[in-house]
């Protein structure tokens, strides 16, 4: 009612030009324009609390129009986000419902969000994880980013990954490459062979691949998700991945 209260005056205000201009159609005088624009800043300055409504409003449209450009990428990008052998599974295969997490070795929000990964498996069993790599902060991130790469490589399983990626992202300090090939080589990981496929072209192409997707759906930050067909934009706790996850097995917030 109120918006209609708002509307009125200005309704009011292009009946009065348009009664004061010419029949055929043409654009208000700058005095008729004056009298417009002291009509709304009279009116909002009465009413400031519409600022506020009109605010609200768009942050709903622009929430909205958000929301269904990640499901529009989402949906692009399907086979890659969830079935490319560049992803790590460590859920279940076979699970219903898709939990992707794309994290940085050097996002703290990550080390939290980890926490809520490992609880939800373990609550979870028809979980399905995938883990992506996606260093966005600086080049120690990258390093790290590479060297898991390399331990993915050399484990079809994802069960040495998982070990590596936990003690890693759980450990102190800094992640670079020192501290990658330590955890990797305390996880079991063929040091050998490890050096030898960071110069394997699959590590560029997993970083490249994980970016472009990221890309497309918008991301610049970790840790963020995709679940079922939805993105999910940072670190929001545990109580919320698990209603997104029963958004997408049935639908409503709890299964």
């Amino acid at each position: 009612m109120r918006l209609l209260r708002f509307l009125a005056p200005l309704a009011v205000a292009a009946a009065f030009a348009g009664a004061t201009a010419a029949s055929s159609a043409q654009e208000f005088s700058k005095t008729q324009k004056s009298e417009i624009e002291k009509i709304i800043k009279d009116y909002l300055t009465a009413n400031p609390e519409l600022l506020e409504e009109m605010s609200a409003e768009l942050q709903k449209r622009q929430a909205i129009a958000e929301e269904a450009k990640h499901k529009a990428a989402v949906e692009k990008n399907a086979d890659v986000i969830f079935k490319s052998p560049r992803g790590v599974v460590v859920g279940n295969q076979n699970g219903d419902v898709n939990f992707v997490e794309f994290f940085d070795y050097n996002c703290g929000y990550c080390k939290k969000a980890m926490s809520d990964m490992l609880d939800l498996m373990k609550s979870d069993p028809k979980l399905r994880v995938v883990l992506k790599e996606f260093p966005v902060l600086g080049p120690g991130s990258m390093e790290a980013a590479q060297v898991a790469i390399a331990v993915r490589m050399q484990d079809p399983t994802g069960k040495k990954y998982l070990d590596f990626h936990q003690k890693l992202l759980g450990g102190r300090g800094q992640a670079d490459k020192a501290r990658a090939m330590a955890a990797a080589k305390e996880a079991g990981a063929d040091m050998a062979k490890l050096e030898k496929d960071l110069a394997s072209p699959e590590v560029k192409a997993t970083l490249e691949e994980n970016f472009k997707i990221a890309e497309d759906m918008g991301l610049n930050g970790t840790p963020s998700y995709v679940i079922g067909k939805n993105v999910v934009v940072g670190a929001v706790g545990l109580e919320g991945l698990s209603k997104k996850i029963s958004e997408a097995r049935c639908g409503k917030a709890t299964c």
